[in-house]
């Protein structure tokens, strides 16, 4: 592509069958917002300008957006259509020269390699204005675009306006359209409103253009625009359809594809195996090798290679390599786990460090936690890091053991190759090389009875 280009994106509706206080192009389609899948799409092309009309809860869509720095946001107060839209556009592109490629933000599935296809067909053919079309088995309730053999496009009719023979034809309007700005620009500010909405329509200044063609679409289901719940559902089933292959077809293993959801920003690296009711999301990154699930959340967390993660959540953390996990552990608020560790089943870790070959395997809470390579977590330890005000730190040196059932009251810090016996409470730190036991000494009283049951007569009561 030779030509400039500018892109603008229509975002100003409502929504109103998506019954929600949400604007429509805000709802999440996995992993990002329907617009932002929409200019996602548009990374094949490389427009100069990525302009963004928006209206209804536009400080909302543009706080959503305002990670993107190449936007240029268009306010259409009043919308009136889809050309009123383009209108919106006039006073940011007058310098401009080059084609338009204007897209809806409701229509997420648009594979970048269609939209690079119609603009180099646009510019190669010299046209005025490319529409993207498709042929649907049923066109009913769609409008009919009418084409010559070389696909010039002799008009364009709404279905309640086609004759039965009109309405045989299975060619309809995507949507989405590219035009030369110059011929664009001088016919916008003359479009009327010459129908029952009295609305300004995109469509009406195909008439005063040429050439113009059409190009179709070769997967129907990428021009499904999004107007209610059950639209939205269904275009996540076809995403998560072509993730799942994409990634299949670079060396993951799905056992049952149908069970498991990963979002668009996910990366997995080859040889990983993916077991059913698995589900990741996020800026999370799964290691070559790996072993997730059955039963396994992971999300906005990195997992090294070789690791194995059974029935457990996982939340903006990092995992090393080799690591075991589960099931039913739950890591959270940047747990950092290292290299060969074992964390076993009903085991929580919070803003924890842990180094290479740590082991807890069962029923343990480590929140607010540093410890070093080699160190052994007996069944039950807690850390109990909150005293109803602040959390405070605990740091467990190398190759330190905790017996059962022990708990350290933070802040304290104990050193390496320490062993505490089971049942401790410990408060005061300790040095390296120490036993620590801390706990009351046991005491027996032979022979005692609760008074209750000192009279035979209260035994049965």
């Amino acid at each position: 592509m030779t030509a400039k280009l500018a892109v603008v994106v229509l975002a100003a509706g409502k929504g109103t069958r998506m019954k929600s206080a949400l604007p429509k192009v805000l709802h999440p389609l996995g992993g990002r917002s329907l617009v932002e899948c929409v200019l996602d799409s548009l990374k094949e092309v490389d427009p100069l300008h990525r302009l963004l009309v928006v209206g209804y809860e536009a400080n909302q869509v543009k706080t959503a957006l305002s990670h993107l720095d190449d936007i240029t946001f268009v306010e259409q107060t009043e919308q009136l259509g889809t050309g009123h839209a383009v209108q919106q556009v006039l006073p940011h592109l007058q310098a401009f020269e080059g084609d338009l490629l204007v897209l809806n933000g409701d229509v997420p599935l648009l594979r970048p390699a269609t939209l690079r296809h119609m603009i180099e067909v646009h510019q190669s053919q010299q046209n005025e204005a490319t529409l993207l079309t498709a042929q649907f088995l049923d066109p009913t309730g769609y409008g009919r675009v009418f084409c010559n053999d070389d696909d010039i496009i002799t008009e364009i009719i709404e279905h309640r306006d086609c004759t039965e023979a009109q309405r045989q034809n299975r060619r309809i309007n995507a949507g989405v359209y590219c035009f030369k700005w110059s011929a664009l620009s001088k016919i916008l500010p003359h479009l009327k409103a010459d129908n029952d909405q009295k609305e300004y329509y995109l469509t009406d200044v195909v008439k005063d253009l040429s050439p113009v063609m059409a190009v179709d679409v070769e997967d129907e289901q990428e021009i499904q625009g999004i107007n209610n719940r059950k639209q939205l559902a269904a275009a996540y089933s076809i995403l998560q359809d072509r993730i799942k292959d994409e990634w299949m077809a670079a060396g993951v293993t799905f056992l049952e594809p149908d069970t498991s959801t990963v979002d668009i920003t996910v990366q997995i690296e080859p040889d990983v195996i993916i077991e059913p009711q698995t589900h990741l999301r996020g800026q999370t990154v799964i290691g070559a090798g790996s072993r997730i699930g059955p039963g396994s959340l992971i999300e906005n967390s990195t997992v090294g290679q070789g690791a194995t993660i059974l029935y457990s959540t996982l939340s903006d953390s990092q995992i090393g390599d080799q690591v075991r996990i589960g099931p039913y552990a739950h890591l959270r608020g940047q747990a950092v786990i290292g290299d060969n560790c074992r964390i076993g089943n009903f085991v929580e870790i919070k803003k924890s460090t842990l180094g290479d070959h740590v082991n807890a395997a069962h029923l343990s809470y480590l929140g607010d936690a540093t410890l070093g390579h080699q160190v052994n977590i007996g069944a039950g330890t807690i850390t109990a890091n909150y005293d109803g005000v602040k959390k405070h730190p605990t740091v467990i040196g190398d190759r330190t053991k905790t017996g059962s059932n022990s708990v350290f009251v933070a802040p304290v810090s104990v050193g390496e190759d320490v062993t505490v016996a089971a049942g401790s409470v410990v408060t005061k730190d300790v040095e390296n090389d120490c036993l620590v036991v801390a706990r009351a000494k046991q005491s027996t009283v032979p022979g005692w009875r609760s008074q209750r049951y000192a009279n035979p007569d209260n035994a049965t009561k």
